[in-house]
């Protein structure tokens, strides 16, 4: 049996880790709902090419991070959003029970092992 108190414990977990993380590499776009990645500060102002390029490729690496967290971040807020419905746990593509220890492993799972890759 699923105990939900501890898997939306674990989602908020997740949740807060995933926007603390967020934050420090961008800002949600509110016209969007997208987040989008941030330049990091620089202490002095770029003087030689070598400088700008390392700030560009910071920038680049920010924003591929930030296109691999935010999907999770909605799995987790959709996952709280449908803990308490009847269908929570359910594979989305057979509509079994998803396996203990896959939910264990990552309660924001929608599909059972069979269905992994869908």
């Amino acid at each position: 049996m699923l105990d939900k108190k501890k898997i939306k414990e674990k989602l908020e977990k997740e949740r807060d880790t995933l926007l603390e993380e967020l934050r420090d590499m961008g800002k949600l776009n509110p016209e969007t709902g997208e987040w989008e990645a941030i330049p990091a500060e620089a202490e002095f102002p770029e003087t030689d090419q070598n400088n700008m390029a390392d700030r560009f490729e910071d920038f680049e690496a920010r924003s591929s991070m930030l296109k691999t967290l935010e999907p999770r971040l909605n799995n987790i807020l959709r996952a709280l959003k449908n803990l308490s419905k009847e269908s929570f746990g359910k594979c989305e593509v057979c509509k079994k029970n998803i396996e203990n220890d896959r939910l264990e492993a990552n309660p924001a799972a929608r599909t059972c092992k069979k269905h992994l890759e869908n």
